[in-house]
């Protein structure tokens, strides 16, 4: 969905615009997928699974700017990509639709400045203006600070999906389930 960009001032005092990801910023996209993937265990993609091609990247995000129930956020900072996040519906089954899932990676040199806070508080007010009645997430278990900044964002943690997670060196990690009440 289209909305509009929002400035944010961020713990150092630059500056952090939050807008729609669009298909010009595919190929970015591409190289922030792998990259993000590599910097940290904690999200569900390996980098060698980034395997897209740019103009299905940017099929992707086309489709995404188009959807009225989807969420497709970039952060820039100094006019470099800094950090992406999404929110799209669990389904639209009339039990499950009032629910949506958030899903939110920043590039480690982005980490402790506030963008995560403010792109997840921004996902949740667009939701709700959706028509979204709750966000859900998952959070890997050893994740203790992305888990503290959802509970800052008002997260609640709802339980556990044990074993959720097979790493490629062999150990297997637990999820914590969270949720946000929207309205």
């Amino acid at each position: 969905m289209l909305f509009e960009e929002k400035a944010v001032t961020l713990a150092d005092g630059r500056t952090c615009i939050l807008k729609p990801n669009t298909p010009e910023y595919a190929e970015e996209m591409l190289t922030y997928l792998s990259k993000t993937a590599a910097e940290t265990p904690f999200l569900l993609r390996n980098p060698d699974e980034v395997s897209y091609t740019l103009e299905e990247e940017r099929k992707i995000l086309a489709r995404l700017l188009e959807d009225p129930y989807a969420i497709m956020m970039l952060a820039t900072v100094d006019g470099k990509v800094a950090g992406n996040g999404s929110i799209n519906g669990i389904g639209s089954k009339r039990k499950i639709r009032h629910r949506c899932s958030l899903a939110i990676a920043l590039y480690e040199e982005y980490w402790g400045l506030g963008i995560g806070t403010a792109m997840i508080n921004y996902m949740c007010e667009l939701a709700a203006q959706i028509g979204w009645l709750q966000v859900d997430l998952e959070v890997v278990a050893e994740n203790k600070s992305a888990q503290s900044v959802y509970k800052k964002c008002g997260f609640i943690e709802s339980g556990i999906r044990h074993n959720a997670l097979f790493f490629d060196d062999g150990t297997y990690h637990d999820e914590i389930l969270m949720y946000k009440k929207l309205q």
